[in-house]
């Protein structure tokens, strides 16, 4: 029941001048009836990141007015197929603020533009301590989702870079301690961050996309889950663990 390996993959960068024009060409990609295998979102300081960490000959020059890339990758085994698909995202975004977009002319080149989007995360976290919220919408709900997070922290006061995996949904927000107080850091950014996970779910999103609740995210989960729900959960995990000797305290809110 597996499919067959791709024998062809294209590869496109293409830049933006507003994050906002790069988040909603993501759900219009998909309304063209077009699904990447992978679709990329990485806003300017992500990549500004990423350069500081890689070789000069690896880097890449991003413009001043460009604020967001997109990352697009096609696969198949037909290649007249695939450049018709890259056609039609072409048309696509024609209709934002997109500038000239890269086609990868080589597996060099196509190996060089995932190399950069394999370190952003790393290369974010370099440079201030860091929370990571790992937030997911609706493909739809993908600009709204961006926007809200720079809102949110113009509001309390924090700096975030954001990346992620926008043809599922899903954005993570590093947010960035820089010169924020112990008392700013500790005490009101927990207020900033239920805030941007209550509109999550308003956008019918979840807090989490891929890595879990975990230790960072589980005093959040009541914004998803009713007390009902916690308390069942609890409930089936005393069943097989019930001396709570696995993973004491790491599960559920405090």
């Amino acid at each position: 029941k597996l499919i067959p390996h791709p024998s062809h993959t294209l590869l496109m960068l293409a830049p933006f001048s507003k994050l906002e024009e790069a988040a909603a060409a993501v759900p219009a990609i998909m309304k063209a009836g077009i699904t990447p295998s992978g679709l990329e979102f990485m806003e300017r300081a992500a990549l500004d990141a990423a350069s500081r960490v890689l070789p000069e000959e690896e880097r890449l020059e991003i413009p001043d007015p460009i604020e967001a890339h997109l990352l697009i990758e096609l696969d198949g085994n037909d290649p007249d197929l695939l450049m018709e698909e890259a056609e039609k995202i072409y048309n696509t975004l024609e209709s934002f603020d997109c500038g000239e977009i890269l086609m990868a002319d080589s597996e060099a080149q196509k190996e060089r533009l995932w190399k950069m989007r394999r370190v952003v995360g790393e290369a974010v976290k370099r440079g201030s301590i860091y929370k990571e919220e790992d937030t997911v919408v609706p493909r739809f709900a993908f600009p709204d989702l961006l926007k809200s997070v720079k809102e949110i922290g113009a509001e309390h006061g924090f700096e975030s870079v954001c990346y992620g995996h926008a043809g599922d949904g899903n954005l993570h927000v590093n947010i960035l301690k820089g010169d924020m107080s112990e008392k700013e850091w500790n005490e009101d950014l927990p207020i900033a961050i239920r805030s941007l996970f209550e509109k999550v779910k308003s956008l019918g999103g979840t807090i989490s996309g891929e890595h879990g609740i975990g230790w960072v995210q589980k005093n959040y989960m009541d914004i998803v889950f009713s007390p009902i729900e916690i308390e069942l959960m609890k409930n089936i995990k005393a069943v097989f663990d019930p001396k709570d000797i696995l993973n004491p305290g790491k599960i559920f809110p405090s």
